[in-house]
């Protein structure tokens, strides 16, 4: 048969991702209770001092690390920590300042972007709600997570590379992707750990449970981890 009159071949079928079992809520409890005996006031490690600096500091961190953040706002947060000093600053300054970061001439012409429509929409003031905080540019729902979780004290649960991986391992809210996993923490987090529970998972993510090596020997969940991943020395 003629190769370019040989009908196509099928498509191989879509491999199917089985999602672990979703622990009981009692497990999960006591999970987030050694979370909390452990380190009972987690912090976020972006350095910032106002809810716009936050905000600033979150939307330059995505593809990046959060020390090479701190890095390069620490000088720049001195001399514009407002809507209206960033913004005097210009692009061309402000891309200076951040040019260390990760697509940082897209992330500076964002925060040009975002100041001018936090002045002119919302009175040069961080918003309070998710829809408002989404409307900016450089912001999607990660970030109005995290804003909110730490600027305004509510119980969001911002879904990271850190907290995707630890949600799954420890069967807390297994999802397919962070959407999943962020409604399925929702439900599944005790109220009294909601405010601290997505820092308490980045940094088991990011200092204990890493993506290749977990460090499951100092693992305070150890016992409870019945993960393919985990690490038997």
């Amino acid at each position: 048969m003629d190769q370019r009159n040989r009908p196509p071949r099928a498509a191989a079928p879509a491999k199917r991702i089985t999602l672990p079992r979703a622990r009981k809520p009692a497990e999960i409890h006591e999970i987030f209770r050694r979370f909390q005996a452990a380190n009972p006031e987690p912090k976020g490690e972006l350095d910032h001092t106002n809810a716009f600096t936050l905000l600033i500091a979150v939307v330059l961190s995505a593809q990046a690390t959060d020390a090479g953040v701190n890095k390069a706002t620490r000088p720049l947060f001195a001399i514009a920590d407002t809507p209206e000093k960033m913004l005097a600053l210009g692009e061309e300054t402000v891309r200076e300042y951040v040019k260390t970061i990760g697509l940082f001439r897209t992330k500076a012409k964002n925060v040009i972007a975002l100041c001018e429509k936090l002045i002119a929409e919302f009175g040069g003031e961080v918003p309070t709600t998710r829809e408002a905080l989404e409307s900016l540019p450089g912001v999607g729902r990660k970030t109005a997570n995290v804003v909110l979780n730490i600027a305004f004290g509510e119980i969001t649960h911002a879904v990271d590379t850190h907290v995707f991986r630890i949600a799954n391992r420890l069967r807390i809210a297994p999802g397919k992707n962070v959407l999943q996993v962020e409604l399925g923490l929702e439900k599944a987090v005790p109220p009294e750990f909601g405010r601290h529970a997505h820092h308490w998972l980045i940094l088991h993510g990011r200092y204990t449970c890493k993506a290749l090596r977990p460090e499951c020997v100092r693992c305070i969940q150890n016992d409870l981890c019945d993960s393919a991943d985990k690490r038997i020395a």
